[in-house]
Order: structure tokens, then sequence, then C-alpha cells
């Protein structure tokens, strides 16, 4: 059980009373399946070393080693499991479950025509977006027109995987570099899904369109302009797909949201800071932003910081504050605080970094400061 001391670690989901679930609704589907010799191999010596992903791969394995050799007849027993289970609790997004299709994916595929259809059921309990990367790295063209038809599925589960699963930078997924080079597959799924009813469909349009947003900004622009004004649920998505652009201070994409940095007549003024700050504490930090124009003014607001990486270069990291319309010469003054805790996303390192204020992309002031041990 986890204490104040340590605190509970995602791995930790797979406990003993879940892989008891697995077993039972295993057992529910094909009588003949061997509980406690699966939970036996689960619980081996080297159970409590694995991470996350280490477990869900070591559970599938087990799972292979307990179900027919036979990968058609054991996937089968799966499918009809997810079945059951969709029928008793209904489709659901639920990370737990990812045991099944990690199955496919380690084991299927070599198996498209059984393994594909499995996956358009299984995603309605946990979404296969990381087991269909294998498949479109191996059958691009097959899971290109898959994937364009699960678009038009029913189950929102399986539209979120026809955008989801073929992003080109899914996040801990597999790499498919064709994607990232050409993303015209992805295109005609994204049109489709685009005034999708689900929130989460429309989510993992923006965030597909944000990732082809790293290696074609053009492309993208292109398509946000397109989009926007077509009604509320386009206008968030050409929002949300356009963010990583905005943080970049791209010209074209600030102008599209009314952030026009040529003409800008916003200044900031009396930036304060300390001169360092020790890991593990906040960095607090002051503010003027004065609009010096006549007009109301459409503003931007962020904050840089140049770390130090590992290797002794600068990596930026640009976090947003607010967007808010300035009245003509009016004064605002801001507040801030910035976290130097380490995380696994994030290790700081003792030297010199720097702090800037951002406004419609623009640097307007900086300041330099120490970070220490």
């Amino acid at each position: 059980m986890p204490t104040e001391s340590a605190p509970f670690q995602l791995k930790n989901i797979y406990s003993e009373t879940f892989l008891y679930d697995v077993a039972r609704e295993l057992t529910a589907t094909w009588p003949e399946f061997p509980g406690k010799i699966f939970l036996q191999r689960v619980f081996d010596e080297q159970w409590p070393n694995r991470e996350l992903k280490q477990r869900t791969r070591h559970i599938a394995q087990c799972m292979q080693a307990t179900l027919p050799a036979e990968y058609a007849q054991a996937v089968d027993i799966i499918v009809r499991t997810v079945e059951r289970m969709i029928a008793r609790d209904g489709d659901q997004l639920s990370f737990i479950w990812g045991i099944f299709p990690d199955f496919v994916e380690a084991f299927g595929p070599d198996e498209p025509d059984i393994s594909i259809p499995a996956l358009e059921i299984i995603t309605r309990l946990s979404s296969a977006e990381f087991a269909v990367r294998p498949f479109l790295l191996r059958y691009p063209e097959r899971m290109h027109a898959q994937m364009l038809a699960w678009a038009g599925h029913n189950s929102l589960m399986v539209r979120r995987l026809s955008s989801e699963g073929i992003r080109p930078r899914l996040p801990w997924g597999m790499g498919v570099p064709a994607l990232k080079k050409d993303p015209s597959p992805v295109l005609p799924i994204l049109e489709q899904l685009k005034n999708d009813s689900a929130e989460t469909v429309r989510r993992s349009v923006a965030n597909n369109l944000n990732d082809i947003s790293k290696e074609h900004p053009d492309l993208v622009l292109d398509i946000a302009r397109r989009w926007k004004g077509q009604s509320v649920e386009t206008d968030w998505v050409v929002r949300h797909a356009c963010r990583g652009l905005l943080k970049k201070g791209h010209p074209e994409a600030l102008r599209l949201f009314g952030f026009d940095a040529a003409q800008l007549l916003v200044t900031v003024e009396q930036l304060t800071c300390p001169v360092q700050v020790t890991i593990g504490e906040r960095l607090y930090f002051s503010f003027v932003v004065h609009n010096q124009s006549d007009e109301l003014t459409s503003v931007r607001l962020e904050y840089a910081i140049d770390y130090i990486t590992s290797t002794g270069k600068i990596s930026r990291k640009v976090f947003k504050i607010s967007e808010f319309a300035m009245a003509p010469r009016q004064v605002m003054a801001f507040a801030k605080n910035q976290r130097f805790t380490d995380f696994t996303t994030r290790k700081h390192y003792p030297g010199k970094h720097k702090i800037a204020i951002l406004v419609n992309g623009i640097e307007q002031q900086s300041a330099l400061f120490d970070v220490i041990p």
C-alpha cells in the first residue's frame, strides 16, 4: 500500500486484485483458462523491478503462454472477453485494460486479417492507438484505408482511434517516419472528424494537426484558415491545433488569431526576479505590461525560461500566461512564479539561466539568474 513516504507509482495499477479480475474475465470466456498458472507467471521474481510498460508487455506474454498456442484462438478469446465487458459496462477509454491491445501489438502483426478487426473491437475498451503502429509500418496502404473507414464508425472510441493512432508524433508510440515526411494520408481522416460530436475525437484531431505543424507549419495554417469560422467546434480544434506554432511565435499563426506583432506598441517594464533560485524551490518574478497605443490591442502574454541542459546547452521553454485585450494606455501588473523542482520530465542543472517576457511572440524584456544546488 502507498504511504506518505512512498507515493503511489503508476506501475502499481496492475495490482493483485486487477490481475485476479483479468483471470476471472478470461475464465468466464474460456473455462479452461489456467488462472492460477497465469498469476504465478505474472508475479515472478522480476515483477517488483519492472516498470509500467514492461509490466504491460509481461502480462501480455503471460496471457500468450496460458491461452491457446494458436494466435487466432487466443485473440478470439480476448475479443469475446472484451465484447462481453463492453456489453456489460459500455465503451470506455480504460488505460488499465491496455494489456489486451498490447497482446495484439506483440503477437499479431503477422496476422493482419485477424488482428485488425480485433483491434476495432478492443479499442472500445482500451485504446489501441499504440497497437496499430506496427501495422501502419508494415501495411501502410491497407491501414490508411482502414483508418479512414474507422473515421465513420458508430463508436466514438473507434473514431478516436482513426485519428489518434495515425498521429505522426504519437507520444510514447512507435514512430512512423513516413507520416512525418508526408502526412497526406492523415488529412482525409481529420477532415471527416473535425466536426465530430465527441469532444475526445475533436481533441485528437487537434493534437494530430499540432503534430503535423512541427514539420509542415504552412500546411496546418492553410487548414486552419479554411476551418476557422465554420463552427464553434472547429474554431476550438483550430486554436488547439496551432498551439505549438503560437508558442514558437510563428508570425502567421499569431496574425491568424489577432495577435499581430508588426505594429505592436505594448511594452514590458519593471521586470524583477531574484538573482538566484535553489533547485527544489520557486522563482518568483513580477513585471508591468503597458499599452502605449491609443487603440484596443489584443495581447498574448507568455514567459520563457532558457534552461541549461545536462550537456550545457540551452533549451527554451515557453509558458502561456494569458490572452486578453488591453485598453488604450492601460497598464497591468503581473506576479508569477515557476517551480524548479525536479520531475521525471524535467531535471534542473546549476548555472546561469534567463527569463524573458514575450508579448505576441516578441521578447520584450529579460533577466538573468543563477540556479544553484
